[in-house]
This record gives structure tokens, C-alpha cells and sequence, in this order.
């Protein structure tokens, strides 16, 4: 147009160029007060994905899709870096056990930490395998046995107690008082096979979940401190935190539909009968 003095008309002809596209002008969408929310979740959850975050921003009413959250994700530089672990082929003699309901199996372990002043503390964790769902969380300077069982027992108020609980062979497992309490409350103790992790796995999961997400993004200064964020974590990611393996939902409410589902169907069966 500017060299042969030609109309626009004549020009999109001869280049075969359709004219509205000469007349287009991008209109983007103003993502400001999308980007600073993705901020402040980020800031507030430094280990969460974009689709944790995206999840938790449909909860929170925004119509937004993956794709537009991931983009700004990235323009941000949230990227969560992680270990890129050899994956190796594991093959176990005998099939693990699936539960199928909540409730029906827990996994149980330590985890180690220390505070500011060098001094060392072990974490009790306990989590249901099929809803994920976390009814233990404790601290301690030392465990064993006995402090096994006050917590159990506690566990057991609110939440019930399992068919069985997959644990590795650690003295406090193995000790005369869980066993003793086990047999009294018809609990079967799972034993994994000695130097075989991946046999209780849902708890290895939870534990680097724990130690990523809580333990090494917080400092602790004494155990009381330890035992008060460790309580608030634990509530977080039982109601709030979104988990893959429960369709995006928080623990405690996919536990709630999935006994609320069973107990329909209980009813719909006996008055079938």
C-alpha cells in the first residue's frame, strides 16, 4: 500500500489475504488480579503445582482453565524443581492388598527432623490408604510401643479403627504392647518384608509430602512449636489440600461421600431384599 499507492481492497487481493484479519486487534484478556492470587497461593503453598493451584482457585469461584494457569506459572517462575529419581522395575512376590473402602487400611511410620538447636525429634505418621485421609500426626523427642498405642487410641475417637495397619519392622512395631493392643482390639498387624519400603508405599508417599511441603519449608524451636504447626498442616491437608489420588478433592470430604456412597447402597440393597 505505501509503495504502489494501492487500496487496502486491492492489496489483501493480491496477497490473498483475508481483510478482517488486517483490522484485528488482540484484545487479552486483563489477568492482574488473576496473576496476583496465583502469587499469594504460591507464596503461601511454595511446593504446589500449577494444577493444585488451579484447583484451588475453581473452589474459590474463578472460571479459569489449566492452560491460562499454567502460563502464568510459568511468566512468573514458579516452577517447583524436584529430584529426578531412577525409577527401577519392582516386582512383589506377592500382590499387595487394595483397600476398597475408608477405613479398612492404615499405613504407619516415623519421620526424623531436628530443631534449630541440633536436637533430634521423630514424627508418628498414620494415613488411611484408600481415602488418604491423615488421623496421626504427632511429635515426639523419643517413641516407642506404649506412645504408639496412647495415640492410636486417640486416633480411634474421631476416626474409628482400622481392619489392619501396614507397618515396616521397626522396634515400636514389633513391640509387646501394640501387638497386645492389636489382639484386644481385632486389628491385624501388616508387616512389610524387611528392606522392602515400596511394600508401604501410600506412606512413603505421605512422608515426602510432609517433608517437602512442612518440614523443610518451616524452622521449629522447641517441640510445642513442632507439635501446634504440625496439628495446623495436618487439618490443612485433611480439608483443604487438593490430592490427585481423590479426584482433586480434600482427604476428609472424599472419605465422607465415599462412606456416604456406601451407606446407600446398603439401603438400596436391603430393601431390595
Amino acid at each position: 500500500m505505501n509503495c504502489y499507492k494501492v487500496s487496502l481492497r486491492r492489496s489483501c487481493g493480491l496477497v490473498k489475504l483475508q481483510r478482517s484479519y488486517m483490522y484485528y486487534k488482540k484484545h487479552g484478556k486483563d489477568d492482574r488480579a488473576l496473576r496476583l492470587r496465583i502469587l499469594d497461593i504460591a507464596k503461601s503453598r511454595p511446593r504446589f503445582g500449577y494444577l493444585r493451584i488451579h484447583t484451588l482457585l475453581v473452589r474459590e469461584g474463578w472460571k479459569v482453565n489449566k492452560k491460562r494457569v499454567h502460563r502464568i506459572y510459568r511468566q512468573e517462575g514458579l516452577q517447583v524443581r524436584t529430584k529426578i529419581r531412577k525409577k527401577h522395575i519392582n516386582r512383589t512376590r506377592i500382590p499387595l492388598p487394595i483397600p476398597t473402602v475408608p477405613n479398612e487400611r492404615w499405613s504407619m511410620d516415623f519421620i526424623h527432623d531436628r530443631l534449630t538447636d541440633g536436637r533430634q525429634f521423630r514424627i508418628l505418621t498414620v494415613i488411611d490408604q484408600y481415602s488418604r485421609e491423615c488421623p496421626i500426626l504427632a511429635a515426639e523427642k523419643a517413641m516407642n510401643g506404649e506412645k504408639v498405642v496412647k495415640y492410636l487410641e486417640m486416633a480411634a475417637k474421631s476416626y474409628g479403627l482400622p481392619t489392619a495397619i501396614t507397618v515396616d519392622n521397626g522396634s515400636e512395631f514389633t513391640s509387646k504392647a501394640l501387638d497386645s493392643w492389636a489382639y484386644k482390639n481385632g486389628v491385624h498387624l501388616d508387616y512389610i518384608r524387611p528392606g522392602k519400603p515400596v511394600e508401604n508405599a501410600f506412606i512413603e508417599s505421605f512422608n515426602g509430602r510432609l517433608r517437602d511441603e512442612f518440614l523443610n519449608t518451616n524452622l521449629f524451636f522447641s517441640l510445642e512449636e513442632v507439635s501446634s504447626k504440625l496439628e495446623w498442616w495436618r487439618q490443612d491437608y485433611n480439608n483443604v489440600r487438593p490430592h490427585s489420588s481423590t479426584e482433586g478433592k480434600p482427604p476428609s470430604q472424599y472419605a465422607k461421600e465415599q462412606k456416604r456412597g456406601l451407606q446407600n447402597t446398603k439401603k438400596l440393597n436391603l430393601g431390595v431384599v
